[in-house]
């Protein structure tokens, strides 16, 4: 097994995002630094602190050169960045050294690999909202259809009260509604270009230091964020726990598939399931089993990020390498996450025959709400909860249906209309129907 099962040519098709993983590459990183460096030396040259032409030869080199990653391996290992190794490289590859040599002008590793870095973020922000949007649209679809089919809502994992499936989806995709709106006030913050120089003065550069960082912004489709942020990594610690947040939402709905696919429960069958070496009844419901790992793989990540905030100085090489530790592998098994949790959405069959068991499950003692309320016009509803506690005894010791013995018991209750379904599952109904037409609305 690899170092990470995300790399893995045997486990990356259950665990890992070829898309995403994409962007996390040694030649992707390259291609980002060079289009910062390329962009940068233009900008420079408008502005006049480097010379035109050398400016204009530097743009197009930096987007034709080839530089193999594996050249700058070592000098990486020492200087702990790659930078200084990608510069002397482009100016061996080039054979230009007077137009090279202002290549990185007045720059700092940082401000190329965070800028770099960036540019790929936009890419994988586009990829998760893709398929957030998707999700959300297949979720939509389950809850308007199965809005008003009922089932047992469970609280600590016992019989609790009628609810809908339509219900039960909604409840799983009202939080990424939520996701999706933050997600868009987090962009103009996180998708901000990084150019401070060696300390984040932009001294080298002078009084242009500041439009120079604007107009490199702008080049590159960034914000620009008035000031270094070498230091400042709230951005990337707020993108984690985003994601985090993301992967955890769909891995909530992962967990609550499991239970309602287990065996005696069978509620949900799946288009997609796993089987065993051994056992030929299995189905087991692997990619909901996913979510669930995903979903804590991302919960350690995104302690370890959130730790690299504590950024000491100017520039704290212990926290920035703690960053490239940890982040690429969440922003993977948060694309990983979306990409299961919508095949799953897609390819869920609720069974209505099980779901109907569920509700005669126990006696039928899913009615004992209802009950309580029911005979709260008789009696005061200390006495209706205690008579029902009662009752849901005597169901269990006389294998007898709750709403049998309690017809039995108060025959001038009218418990047609007191356990009617349709008032049972409360606002399930209208809930399902909101959620589905929110996720419409949105999409408009």
């Amino acid at each position: 097994m690899p170092a990470s099962v995300q790399d893995s040519a045997i486990y990356s098709g259950l665990l890992g995002d070829a898309e995403a993983a994409r962007l996390f590459t040694d030649s992707a990183e390259l291609r980002a630094m060079l289009i910062v460096e390329g962009a940068l030396a233009q900008v420079q040259g408008d502005a006049g602190l480097i010379p035109r032409d050398s400016a204009a030869w530097l743009h197009r080199t930096c987007l034709d050169i080839q530089i193999d990653p594996a050249t700058l391996n070592d000098t990486t290992a020492t200087n702990g960045v790659p930078v200084p190794a990608l510069i002397e490289a482009f100016r061996k590859t080039c054979g230009n050294p007077a137009f090279a040599q202002y290549l990185h002008w007045g720059a700092t590793s940082q401000d190329i690999m965070d800028t770099g870095l960036i540019l790929r973020i936009r890419q994988l922000l586009l990829l998760l909202d893709g398929r957030l949007h998707a999700l959300l649209d297949a979720l939509a679809r389950q809850a308007r259809a199965h809005a008003g089919l009922p089932m047992a809502a469970r609280t600590y994992g016992q019989i609790a009260t009628p609810t809908s499936l339509g219900a039960v989806v909604a409840g799983w995709g009202r939080p990424l509604l939520r996701l999706r709106d933050r997600l868009a006030e987090l962009r103009p913050r996180l998708l901000v270009v990084q150019l401070g120089g060696a300390a984040g003065t932009l001294s080298v550069m002078g009084d242009d230091g500041p439009a120079i960082r604007a107009a490199l912004a702008q080049a590159l489709g960034l914000g620009d964020p008035g000031a270094s942020w070498h230091a400042e990594r709230d951005r990337i610690a707020e993108l984690a726990a985003w994601m985090t947040a993301l992967t955890a939402t769909v891995g909530k709905m992962g967990g609550d598939l499991c239970l309602m696919a287990q065996s005696g429960i069978d509620e949900v069958h799946f288009a997609k399931a796993g089987a065993s070496s051994t056992m030929p009844q299995k189905s087991n419901p692997v990619q909901a089993q996913a979510l669930v790992a995903l979903a804590r793989h991302a919960a350690g990540l995104n302690a370890t990020l959130q730790s690299a905030v504590l950024h000491r100085q100017q520039r704290d090489g212990g926290a920035w390498f703690t960053e490239w530790l940890a982040l690429p592998q969440l922003c993977v098994s948060a694309a990983r996450s979306l990409s299961l949790a919508g095949e799953l959405a897609g390819g869920m069959v609720p069974d209505g025959d099980a779901m109907t068991q569920g509700l005669v499950t126990g006696h039928g003692v899913i009615h004992a709400e209802a009950i309580t309320f029911a005979l709260t016009g008789i009696m005061s509803r200390p006495a209706a909860q205690a008579a029902v506690s009662d009752l849901c005894k005597a169901a269990r010791v006389g294998q007898r249906q709750l709403a049998d013995l309690a017809a039995e018991s108060w025959p001038e209750v009218d418990w047609a209309g007191a356990l009617a379904m349709d008032a049972q599952i409360g606002t399930s109904h209208a809930d399902a129907l909101a959620f589905a037409d929110q996720v419409q609305s949105g999409a408009k």
